[in-house]
């Protein structure tokens, strides 16, 4: 285990774009198998391959882009180490950030899942408030100690499953 660790320090330090893409649609992707598994107990017989793959893709082509490119921004906006600079960096995240990605990763999900425009409006009408009051619940302390703790190269693959899920409530954000 500590030699598979230390090569995805290597590849990390070489590469760390690819490697957060990928880890952001594996996240993703486990994310939806424990969701249809333990949440939905689907089985495997009646498991969807197909929506565990266009959840990958998000993850692939939308979250692990933007959470990094977002945590680039925000390691330059707010500088420091301190406790006082974690807690900065976690209101600008959750305040200026959080609302917006979440409005666009329901709306990818509802697009990818084959809504109308009228249907997407709809879906995002009744499930954004949710989403963003579950977040609220459980990202705060957890952002506090990404921020302050967590190496920002690391941070990104911590937070990046956060997307797939409505926070505490246990409930996916994509479906229909």
């Amino acid at each position: 285990m500590a030699g598979l660790w230390r090569s995805y320090q290597v590849l990390m330090a070489k590469r760390p774009w690819t490697v957060q893409i990928i880890t952001a649609g594996s996240l993703v992707g486990v994310g939806d198998v424990i969701s249809q598994q333990l949440i939905e107990r689907r089985g495997l017989a009646n498991h969807s391959m197909r929506r565990t793959a266009k959840m990958m893709s998000i993850g692939f082509f939308f979250v692990g882009p933007v959470v990094g490119g977002w945590y680039k921004v925000l390691d330059k906006l707010v500088t420091g180490g301190t406790g006082g600079a974690a807690l900065k960096k976690m209101l600008v995240d959750q305040v200026c950030f959080a609302p917006c990605f979440l409005g666009a990763f329901l709306g990818i999900s509802g697009a990818l899942n084959g809504l109308t425009v009228e249907q997407n409006v709809t879906k995002l009408k009744r499930d954004y408030m949710d989403a963003l009051i579950s977040n609220y619940y459980l990202w705060p302390p957890v952002q506090i100690a990404n921020f302050y703790f967590i190496p920002l190269h690391h941070s990104r693959a911590l937070i990046q499953q956060r997307w797939r899920f409505k926070g505490v409530t246990g409930k996916r954000t994509d479906r229909t």
